[in-house]
């Protein structure tokens, strides 16, 4: 009987090439098409953009329809993968043409097809007050490959690495070290509030996209290094780290595939554990490091714990603000992500890979795996910690605004580190104008049964006061101290004013770190 014949090698994808002039042309064939976020949105619609997102690109491609124009035939050739005609993808692009575009390592032709070796995708970015936009190359994924990506697939944005690029503090700095580039999104959305940003990773291939996107982007002043973790930049400080490490926790063992983009080769949560212990001698005093990360709830100790844990036995010591905003369980945990690297359901396959999950969660007695926010400082001047605020947040997030909500908390927790009791009573402030209040009331009854404080923006709070407080934030319109206000509403409600002044200085420091109260403006203009 003769053997079954082994399928040829997949030959490996070229490597992009970041050739700047190159690069300066394609760009200018992209804009001229329109090939934008919007404009490929607009092309085949919203709800059939958000289905390419997830992979479904089949009711776009029916509103396409034979559709030869330069938007159309870039869309299929470059956001689905999908091959083109070269007389069509050479009038799509007649600045590039087909031989500068297989020059990038974006594609290659048999002289009548040219198949894409990558993807491009436009992405539309809040910045300040308006909009931004990138183009952003990555590996071909799992509905252009029809099958499993292959462990040295280099990601486009994604929504973690999208969510990081929000998160990033919109201040501007020196130097920033982006550990993980992959595709460089991060290292991106620093340059536009820091003067030089180093890049590393392990990948050379995540490198070589990272350098392609700078310079089609038109982004200087990126260093791209090879290496692990904070290796490449041993010996040197930042401003700035952000990091969307490889963080998925994955089985060790043969036979289950280590993605280099989302695997960093340690064991459970450890790679996490690694940067946030380490990162803090990376950093310059009062230098931010912010990051993504997952964390597992072992033996009947919560996740958060053991970040808290991780934070304090740094050898530097940091402020610490980390945010829970997901928690799930191991079996949901490791369907998202066979699934991820296209094993389906159903195969056996996905049950050989979900087995060897499960009981690796299994082996370290881990009931449940969290996923969120890290932000670490390096306090100024060898002073000691003064944030350590650890909190799990789930509900849904206003688009845009957490990078500067962000600052401004930490600038109003320094400004209040600095402030004894007597000091807050004595400040005018201001409730912000995000901030809404609703009242609950049973039916007959004047006095309201619950009083929420609700807030539009930063993480989207919502707070159950009582009258009291309901009274002070909304008197706070930067006319009175809160001391003064507090003595008026202790005299309303017929109670002790020391006493109350004791029951809300507190609280009115948080709501001044959650953005729901500001300190006003003085009459030159900055905060009293």
């Amino acid at each position: 009987m003769t053997p079954p014949a082994t399928p040829p090698a997949v030959p490996p994808l070229p490597l992009p090439t970041a050739d700047r002039e190159g690069c300066e042309r394609l760009a200018a064939d992209l804009r001229a098409a329109g090939f934008t976020a919007d404009g490929v949105r607009s092309a085949w619609g919203a709800d059939n953009d958000d289905a390419v997102g997830r992979g479904v690109r089949g009711p776009a491609l029916r509103v396409l329809g034979d559709r030869g124009d330069a938007l159309a035939v870039l869309a299929r050739l470059l956001v689905l993968g999908m091959p083109q005609d070269e007389a069509s993808v050479a009038a799509a692009l007649p600045r590039t043409g087909v031989a500068g575009l297989c020059a990038l390592g974006l594609a290659t032709t048999d002289g009548t097809r040219v198949a894409p070796t990558a993807l491009i995708r436009p992405q539309s970015y809040a910045v300040g007050t308006g909009d931004g936009h990138w183009w952003i190359a990555s590996d071909l994924d799992e509905a252009a490959l029809a099958g499993p990506l292959p462990e040295d697939h280099v990601l486009g944005v994604g929504g973690a690495s999208f969510t990081l690029a929000e998160l990033q503090l919109p201040t501007p700095a020196a130097r920033a070290l982006d550990l993980g580039t992959g595709c460089g999104i991060q290292a991106l959305r620093a340059r536009e509030h820091v003067a030089e940003v180093v890049a590393t990773d392990v990948s050379e291939r995540g490198l070589a996209f990272a350098r392609l996107n700078a310079a089609l982007n038109g982004v200087t002043g990126i260093d791209a290094r090879a290496g692990s973790l904070f290796a490449p930049v041993a010996g040197e400080r930042f401003d700035r780290v952000i990091s969307n490490p490889p963080f998925v926790i994955t089985p060790r063992r043969t036979g289950v595939p280590a993605y280099e983009y989302r695997d960093g080769g340690m064991i459970g949560d450890a790679l996490v554990a690694s940067v946030i212990r380490d990162v803090g001698e990376h950093l310059v005093p009062g230098g931010v490091a912010q990051m993504l990360g997952n964390w597992e709830t072992r033996d009947g100790v919560p996740g958060l714990e053991r970040v808290r844990e991780w934070v304090d036995t740094s050898p530097v010591p940091v402020d610490a603000w980390v945010v829970e905003r997901e928690r799930t369980d191991p079996l949901a945990y490791a369907e998202l992500w066979i699934r991820d690297g296209g094993t389906v359901p159903g195969t056996r396959e996905f049950d050989r890979l979900l087995d060897a999950w499960l009981e690796d969660f299994a082996a370290r007695g881990v009931t449940g795996i969290g996923f969120g926010y890290v932000l670490l400082r390096r306090p100024a001047g060898g002073d000691a910690p003064t944030l350590a605020r650890y909190e799990t947040v789930t509900q849904p997030l206003p688009q845009g605004g957490l990078g500067a909500h962000l600052a401004e908390a930490l600038a109003a927790h320094d400004r209040l580190a600095d402030m004894d009791d007597a000091a807050v009573a004595a400040s005018v402030l201001r409730v912000s104008g995000d901030v809404t209040e609703v009242r609950h009331h049973r039916p007959g009854e004047e006095d309201p049964t619950v009083i929420e404080l609700r807030q539009g923006g930063g993480f989207a709070r919502s707070l159950s006061v009582d009258p009291a407080l309901a009274a002070l934030v909304g008197a706070c319109d930067g006319d009175l101290a809160v001391g003064a206000l507090i003595d008026a509403i202790a005299q309303l409600l017929e109670v002790d004013a020391g006493a109350l002044r004791a029951d809300l200085l507190p609280r009115v420091r948080e709501l001044l770190f959650t953005g729901f109260l500001g300190f006003a403006p003085d009459a030159e203009g900055g905060p009293r």
